[in-house]
């Protein structure tokens, strides 16, 4: 049996990805054969395929992370038969029409969902969930600020603060995206877009529509706009942010923490190159001007770092497994379907990876195959 694969020969330039068809060898007990029908990207795909991940594959490798499809073979003793829909993460490998997984990374496709949004919804909500739960420990009513919130992990986020009651305030990187936000509920002055200058200035003034009670947002203090502040009031301030960018939006988002407060990165988006090839000089630049704290200082101020890589779950199934049972357990999944609001054919892979780098996505962008 063969099956198409897009294929890195090795990291550095997206370019090098190519089409191939490879032949599947026999399956191994336990495992489950899926024909691939929807393929869900993620930033770590193009971080990968230019060679800024970390958890990169040495040499030649198949990038993706998560994907849905229909099983047609099983080995050993699993639950699952042919001809089941299903939904599935696997640590690299999802850019194929065809995979071999272990029944652990594999969960049955919710009834009345599509395979793309069976495709869209592992990563994002897995990651949504544990910066927000596991992380961050949110609790009812606290003040959350969201990055990228029109984005796949931003959406979850907002459904789960949602959940919460929480008071939210959320960033997003052009006017164009919104719309999609001004549609979840939240009013206009819950929402920025990001200007690097402004961006204290901008926080402040969310600050102060979501506690108009408080006074330490207003007048003079309003344009030190990124300058280091002090530990806000116990009143004042956000409990808990969420970043998936980093550079220079991080300094003035974590001097607005509140004592207690918890800042939760998942992501370096500041780093995502635009072309095929790394901008290694423009690279290094803004690594030297990377947000740096003091340790000691966020001891007085009580403020907190904590920063995560999903990927590492693949090596935890236990851990995954517990925390996709308690979103399932709280009915999230059953409230919130992923929005997927860009779709490509497999074979348009590369043009997919260089529309979701132009920062113009919403949502899940996905991959489809002929059913």
């Amino acid at each position: 049996m063969t099956r198409q694969i897009w294929q890195m020969p090795r990291a550095g330039n997206l370019a090098r990805l190519t089409l191939q068809t490879a032949n599947m060898g026999d399956l191994p007990a336990g495992s489950v054969r899926v024909a691939v029908k929807a393929i869900g990207l993620n930033f770590a795909d193009i971080f990968a395929c230019l060679g800024l991940y970390s958890a990169t594959p040495t040499g030649s490798f198949i990038p993706g992370l998560e994907f849905a499809g229909e099983v047609v073979a099983v080995s050993g003793d699993v639950h699952f038969r042919p001809g089941q829909l299903a939904m599935g993460v696997t640590r690299f490998g999802a850019y194929a029409s065809m995979l071999d997984i272990d029944q652990r990374y594999l969960w049955p496709l919710p009834s009345g969902w599509s395979l793309a949004e069976g495709a869209a919804w592992p990563v994002q909500a897995l990651t949504a969930w544990y910066a927000l739960h596991e992380l961050g420990a949110v609790k009812p009513g606290q003040r959350v600020l969201v990055h990228s919130a029109a984005g796949g992990v931003g959406l979850h986020a907002l459904a789960m603060l949602r959940d919460q009651s929480c008071l939210v305030t959320a960033t997003i990187g052009n006017a164009a995206k919104k719309s999609i936000l001004l549609a979840q509920g939240l009013a206009a002055d819950q929402i920025i877009v990001r200007e690097k200058r402004r961006f204290g200035v901008q926080l402040d003034r969310a600050l102060a529509a979501l506690c108009p009670s408080t006074s330490a947002f207003s007048g003079s203090q309003s344009e030190q706009s990124n300058a280091r502040l002090p530990a806000m009031p116990d009143n004042d301030g956000y409990d808990l942010i969420l970043d998936g960018i980093a550079g220079p939006f991080f300094e003035p988002a974590f001097n607005r923490l509140r004592p207690a407060g918890r800042y939760i990165l998942f992501g370096a988006a500041n780093f995502m190159n635009t072309g095929s090839r790394v901008d290694w000089l423009k690279t290094a630049w803004r690594y030297l001007q990377r947000p740096r704290l003091d340790p000691v200082a966020m001891i007085s101020d009580n403020r907190s770092l904590m920063a995560f890589n999903l990927i590492w779950l693949w090596s935890a199934v236990d851990q995954m497994h517990s925390l996709l049972g308690a979103m399932d357990e709280s009915g999230y999944r059953n409230r919130y379907r992923p929005l997927v609001a860009h779709s490509f054919d497999f074979q348009e892979a590369p043009a997919a990876l260089r529309f979701f780098q132009s920062g113009q996505s919403v949502g899940k962008v996905v991959l489809q195959l002929s059913v």
